[in-house]
């Protein structure tokens, strides 16, 4: 089956009526007042929400940032989510001063890396060991999928994919995944190009939130392909960064409910304060999967609002793409201008 074939009849608009991706969640327990499901056919268990990395990094003074996350894994949250280039390397280095203390052996510790070469993956991926401070990353993935011809160059001969699957080989990486934003025409060729190549990704990460339901959605087009390879679906940007907040039509409390009503095994959110963790962590206590009727709900209050993708300006714009204004990230071939 090719792209063409996968998303024949993809448009960049689309109602999100009869989303076509089974209802059924991910195999869930609950353990005090967090829930945690199955991360697709890997056999691990992840926290229904995710800690996410670049948000970790954005406080003044690096206690407090170490104070959250030590208090989200104390909460029961496992899932951290993490990229080489948050922060220039501070938000990975701020998550492994926190998991010291055996905070480590409590989490499942994702991070990201850019290069798209051999050389820049390898040397991206011992610098992030390096800074987390661990000698094993649970979930690396390959950052920022965003461009038709990113699966060809990480998975060229020379490519990123080499050094992944060598760093996997060496025990320092266990599962292999990736992650974008952009247009879910470029997951499915990364699928494609993958299956090609007789691999099959552990966990792949996208934009899952009320707006991506009507608009070049992830959910309506790579959520079923991922259900059907047994691949583990990682949501992010359930409230789009707080944009979608900015539309007036949901809650933060909404929009993470949308997000774990889908099948999605840990639903990645930005948590740069103390507040923000209770409020998110008092949704998950509380959770329940949307009734159809809710669903519909907020999927009707926000059409208007999400048609053109004006609160998803990581789909429509490049001012979310670290590696397009920083193309070194991805390797010597890309040091020059984009």
């Amino acid at each position: 089956m090719t792209t063409h074939d996968l998303t024949e009849g993809l448009s960049s608009n689309t109602t999100a009526t009869g989303i076509n991706h089974p209802s059924k969640l991910p195999d869930e327990t609950v353990r005090g007042d967090m829930r945690y499901r199955r991360l697709g056919s890997t056999g691990e268990e992840v926290s229904l929400i995710g800690l996410g990395g670049h948000h970790i990094g954005r406080q003044a003074d690096e206690n407090e940032s170490v104070r959250i996350i030590r208090a989200a894994v104390d909460a029961g949250v496992t899932f951290m989510d993490n990229c080489w280039d948050y922060h220039d390397g501070l938000s990975e280095i701020r998550m492994g001063k926190a998991l010291r203390g055996g905070y480590r052996e409590k989490v499942f510790l994702m991070t990201k890396i850019d290069g798209r070469t051999r050389e820049a993956a390898a040397d991206q991926v011992d610098e992030s060991l390096r800074r987390l401070q661990t000698d094993v990353i649970d979930l690396l993935q390959f950052h920022e999928v965003i461009r038709l011809e990113d699966p060809d160059r990480i998975f060229a001969e020379g490519g990123a994919m080499e050094a992944v699957r060598a760093a996997q080989k060496a025990g320092k990486v266990r599962f292999i995944g990736f992650t974008g934003h952009k247009d879910p025409l470029v997951h499915l060729r990364m699928l494609e190009v993958a299956k090609a190549h007789a691999f099959r990704f552990d966990a792949v990460q996208m934009p899952l939130n009320v707006m991506d339901a009507h608009f070049r959605s992830f959910e309506r087009h790579v959520v079923p392909a991922l259900i059907e390879e047994g691949i583990g679906v990682l949501g992010m940007k359930p409230m789009g960064d707080g944009r979608i907040l900015d539309s007036n039509t949901v809650t933060p409390a909404e929009c993470l409910r949308y997000a774990m009503s889908l099948p999605t095994s840990a639903v990645i959110t930005g948590i740069d304060s103390m507040e923000v963790l209770e409020q998110d962590l008092r949704v998950v206590k509380t959770f329940t999967a949307l009734t159809p009727q809710e669903r519909a709900d907020l999927l009707r209050r926000t059409a208007e609002a999400a048609r053109e993708g004006a609160f998803e300006g990581f789909k429509t714009t490049n001012g979310f793409d670290g590696t397009a204004l920083n193309p070194s990230w991805l390797g010597a071939a890309d040091s020059g201008p984009s």
